[in-house]
């Protein structure tokens, strides 16, 4: 026998330096932990939703604790009792001499092992069930969906609520069964209950009856198992094109799942019966045949049912479950109730004839759609706005702007709006002291408004937005706000960090927070304010100064005199972050917009409820189904997480100065928000609480327009083999004004669908025909408040070959004079599209839209509004307004109903060279396609245009000044004599029409 093996010991003085390391160690732990929670308490307690802290935090706990108690517990309690009836005498085998010196060494420290490991797979299994605190709180307050699944009859609340739970706690029951056997088998073998070389008997009386007691408890979860893979079926995607129990899924899965049922539970009977038999023969059979049970009719029986049945007919097989399929997933996107409408059906595509024009003239002369064109693109006039009205560097704009609908004297149009927000990137050296950053420069101030259908006209000005007001402070211009300051905006998170500030100033102390600059002061002038709002966290106490000095690692809010009695903290400022941060249910649309409701700045926002488990509903991936081409720029992507349920439940706002946050049950009838309101109870505010005028501002949010789309593009369609063969699949059209194969992201405008009786604020798209270009339908989602929601899809034949989006983005920059023309704005300047707005025109066809901007290539260039593109089914006009190039298409006095507004024949105000233009009149050359016809002068006047800017370079290149002169003299005559030509052709310019 050997000697046993000598522990090693530590050193008195290394024990206690190990000591104070751990106890160090577990201290900054706790403190930090706690210091997080309770920040988070006070900015919960701040905001009133307490609610939400105190049920989240203790339902962690409670499933952490049951999780852990269970899982450290039972496997503890399994390990104990394996060495408590370990046999007293152990055969003088090889084996057993070299196992004694393992147990004379835990023998001494059993409870302690034993201790730790039950401690830590505790931690470990209640760290994971804490994380799944939504699931037990769906299945705790589950809410009825009132419709049932098509296979099994059940509520749908149950694949929803009840179903994710059951799994939940079968995993948890796997993963103690299998840990308690590992314990055992370990401890039998270690203490000699299990003899695996020792010859004679390998197993002892009582390691027999525990391992038969466990296994046998495994097999019965595996029949619990069995039994809820049944109810999996309807996530099965076995079907290839479709979602849900297909036809080998309920005549062969479903019968095999049954039977494997009754042969688990015999399998566990057997492995009980053991426990009295005393003999593995009859449980390790049943084992056997489980095993060949689960190969030969739950994998082989499905596997030729679908190889001999299915495969040879599958659209006919599968023709029921496909309907199912089209059921559910048009239910769970809520596209149950889209109105089709056959549109343009006898329209002859894009070569438009005189009578589609004529009619089309006819529409647009009594539409409203014309007067509402909108020609600013959000996406693009950033930097025009940050030129124009950002009046101190302190102050910034998103990346994106928005669009949104006021109504100013009796009129209601649609404008580009935003906010002047504090932008800390933007600080100088000297300003970015913790001081300027936290205490002075704390907010922004302004909401900044410009109708989205008009630019101001002049010399000096030309192209750029009409703001409602004038650009310096406090002025608001056409739309009135009682409270200018912007405290909670989407700058204040620089790249997922709060910006926080500390406001308020001390007793005696004058006003400390840059507001905005003196009216009249020039550079240098400035008035200061102090926050007098509700917002934020007061920090007087000296225990609170430390709490956030430790939470945010900064010394000042101890030593600097900026933090006071008055002060208050505010922070998580950025609104989406303050919605998700107080409804962690709802999954929030990535695009918050600002808007003045009852004269106060506040952000809007759209909240989802979303599931992964409704039955028959086709899964997706949230973030990837909501990128398109401006995912990122300026909004927040959402996500990318598995879904297949999805409802605009809430709208949720945001208070720009006080930082307030309102949740409004704008879909009540939710069975999600339904279960979430009884969890969470008082915190969703009903929607009859909402006023007219927020009312008024609600858009129909974009993130969930996306999805509808591109689940539309597939469940249009009825017919279950039309849908199985992909005969009529529809595809989102990639952005052709940004040259990239990413979608087009969608475009909200205001105007007349075909059967309304006025124009309505919507967000719209179109979309193409699987792996083609041509355009197939279009489909439009209403923000008016009478019909919120409606969508409506207007379908165009598939015998007739409609240009898509990208076609027409082609033939209008083809197009000879655009073409010719945009060359010369590329001259020192950049060329930007803005976005291809596609509009229908009564029952006349669709009518596209394209701004064009000009942004000068100097560091203070941005863009501005010099040209406008219309195109008809082929005829395309090109001119300084929408009303010039309407004109051009349908002849002249169509666009007398536009906004005269677009006129930038006096350049671009600094910031853009002149530009020129000439009228364009388009029929179809004799191939069929879109031809142009340009008159002789214009077209001479380009010639000397182009060669004078070849002479130009040619003689900047050999630094030939004098034939630089010469040359920009005659590239000054050549612009003459092109602005002379278009007056004339423009005097004399007839409707658009085919010619032989």
């Amino acid at each position: 026998m050997r000697p046993p093996v000598p522990v090693p010991t530590l050193s008195r003085r290394a024990k206690l330096v190990i000591g104070v390391i751990a106890v160090l160690l577990v201290l900054f732990t706790v403190i930090g932990t706690l210091t997080n929670v309770y920040v988070d308490y006070l900015w919960f307690d701040e905001t009133g939703y307490t609610e939400v802290f105190w049920t989240e935090l203790q339902t962690r706990a409670l499933l952490f604790a049951v999780a852990g108690v269970a899982t450290g517990g039972l496997v503890a309690l399994s390990v104990y009792l394996a060495y408590r009836f370990r046999p007293t005498f152990r055969p003088m085998s090889l084996e057993q001499q070299n196992l004694e010196r393992y147990r004379q060494s835990l023998e001494p420290r059993r409870v302690v092992v034993l201790t730790a490991v039950a401690v830590v797979l505790g931690l470990f299994a209640g760290f994971t069930a804490q994380g799944s605190w939504e699931t037990w709180l769906q299945f705790r307050n589950s809410t009825d969906f009132g419709t049932t699944d098509p296979q099994f009859g059940l509520d749908n609340s149950f694949f929803v609520f009840d179903y994710p739970f059951y799994r939940l706690a079968l995993g948890f029951g796997f993963a103690i069964v299998i840990l308690a056997l590992i314990g055992s088998l370990l401890t039998h073998y270690v203490f000699g209950g299990l003899r695996l070389q020792t010859p004679g008997q390998k197993l002892s009386g009582a390691a027999r009856v525990q391992l038969s007691v466990l296994l046998g408890v495994f097999v019965a979860l595996k029949a619990v198992a069995y039994w809820l893979d049944r109810y999996g079926t309807v996530y099965s995607d076995r079907g290839g094109v479709f979602t849900g129990a297909s036809y080998t899924d309920v005549n062969a899965l479903l019968p095999a799942k049954t039977i494997l049922v009754f042969v688990a539970v015999i399998c566990a009977v057997a492995f009980f019966a053991n426990i009295v038999v005393r003999n593995f023969a009859l449980p390790a059979a049943s084992l056997v045949l489980l095993m060949l049970s689960s190969l030969v009719i739950g994998v082989a029986y499905p596997a030729i049912v679908q190889q001999f049945v299915v495969r040879p007919t599958p659209d006919e097989r599968e023709a029921p479950y496909i309907a199912r399929a089209i059921d559910a997933t048009r239910e769970a996107y809520d596209i149950a109730d889209v109105d089709y409408v056959n549109y343009a059906q006898d329209q002859t595509g894009d070569s438009a004839s005189d009578a589609d024009a004529a009619q089309a003239a006819a529409e647009l002369s009594g539409s409203p759609t014309v007067e509402n064109i909108r020609l600013l693109d959000p996406n693009v006039l950033a930097p025009t706005f940050t030129a124009l009205q950002q009046i101190r560097n302190v102050y910034g704009f998103p990346e994106r702007l928005d669009v949104d609908r006021y109504t100013v004297d009796g009129v209601t149009q649609d404008y580009v709006v935003a906010v002047r927000e504090l932008d800390q990137t933007n600080l100088s050296d000297n300003q970015s002291s913790w001081i300027n950053r936290h205490t002075v420069y704390t907010h922004g101030n302004g909401f900044v408004a410009a109708p989205a259908n008009q630019v101001v006209t002049g010399q000096n000005d030309g192209g750029q937005p009409n703001f409602t007001g004038a650009s310096d402070l406090p002025t608001t211009g056409d739309i009135p706000v009682d409270q200018t300051r912007i405290y909670y905006g989407e700058l204040l998170n620089d790249n997922g960090t709060d910006v926080y500030s500390v406001v308020g100033a001390a007793d005696g102390e004058g006003p400390r927070e840059f507001d905005r600059p003196e009216s009249g002061g020039g550079d240098e002038g400035q008035v200061n304010s102090t926050y007098d709002g509700s917002g934020g966290v007061s920090i007087g106490s000296f225990f609170r100064q430390l709490t956030f000095a430790i939470y945010y690692r900064e010394r000042n809010f101890i030593l600097s005199g900026a933090v006071n009695d008055n002060s208050r903290v505010l922070y998580v400022r950025d609104p989406l972050d303050r919605v998700e941060k107080a409804a962690p249910f709802l999954t929030v649309d990535g695009d918050p917009y600002p808007a003045v409701v009852d004269g106060r700045v506040t952000w809007i926002l759209d909240g989802y409820t979303t599931s992964d488990a409704f039955p028959y509903a086709e899964q997706m991936e949230l973030g990837e189904a909501t990128t398109d081409a401006l995912t990122g720029t300026g909004t927040t992507a959402l996500p990318n997480e598995t879904f297949n349920y999805v409802r605009n439940s809430v709208k949720a706002t945001v208070d720009a100065y006080d930082g307030t946050v309102t949740l409004y049950a704008w879909d009540d009838q939710d069975p999600v928000l339904q279960t979430y309101m009884k969890a969470f109870p008082g915190i969703v505010q009903p929607r009859s609480d909402m006023s007219d005028d927020l009312v008024s501002h609600v858009r129909y949010p974009e993130d969930l327009f996306k999805l509808q789309r591109d689940v539309l593009t597939r469940y249009h369609v009825s017919d279950a083999g039309d849908f199985y063969n992909q005969n009529d699949r529809w595809q989102i059209p990639s952005d052709p004004t940004r040259n990239t194969d990413q979608a087009q992201p969608p475009y909200y405008i205001l105007s007349q669908r075909p059967g309304d009786s006025g124009a309505t604020f919507q967000l719209t798209s179109a979309l193409n025909a699987f792996n083609r270009e041509n355009l197939s339908a279009f489909i439009s989602a209403s923000a008016d408040p009478a019909t919120y929601g409606e969508l409506q899809v207007l379908r165009l034949p598939g015998n007739t070959p409609y240009q898509g989006p990208s076609q027409v983005q082609n033939a209008m920059t083809s197009n000879e004079t655009v073409a010719s023309n945009l060359n010369i704005l590329r001259q020192g300047s950049t060329v930007q599209f803005g976005n291809l707005l596609t509009l229908p025109i009564g029952n006349a066809g669709l009518l596209y839209v394209e701004p064009v901007y000009v942004q000068s290539q100097d560091n203070n260039g941005f863009p501005l509004l010099q040209k406008v593109i219309v195109n008809y089914q082929g005829r395309i006009g090109y001119g300084d307004t929408l009303a010039q190039g309407l004109d051009q298409v349908f002849g002249a006095g169509t666009g007398d109903a536009a906004p005269d507004g677009g006129s930038t024949s006096g350049g671009g105000g600094g910031s853009s060279p002149p530009t020129t233009s000439a009228p364009t009149t388009t029929s179809p050359p004799a191939d069929g396609g879109a031809g142009t016809v340009v008159d002789s002068a214009t077209a001479q006047a380009i010639a000397q245009i182009q060669q004078a800017l070849q002479d130009l370079a040619a003689a900047q290149q050999a630094g030939d000044f004098a034939a630089v002169g010469a040359a920009q003299q005659a590239l000054a005559d050549a612009s003459a004599a092109f602005e002379a030509a278009q007056s004339s052709a423009s005097a004399s310019s007839a409707p658009a029409s085919p010619t032989g």
